[in-house]
């Protein structure tokens, strides 16, 4: 679980670094920024999911 808390920082980290890049007007800093944080984004939200909610409902 502890894994799935530090891919969600680095998806916080990418966001702030879409925010900034778009700023800067840097598109190709942009799209990298954006595909990361989609990418860890999701193996964030499935992990977390994966460890915590679907347990609940399992009986």
């Amino acid at each position: 679980m502890e894994l799935a808390f530090i891919i969600l920082v680095i998806t916080i980290l990418c966001v702030i670094a879409v925010v900034r890049e778009l700023k800067a007007q840097n598109m190709f800093g942009v799209a990298f920024a954006a595909i990361s944080a989609l990418v860890f984004g999701f193996f964030s939200i499935a992990t977390l999911y994966w460890e915590l909610i679907r347990p609940l409902f399992e009986s």
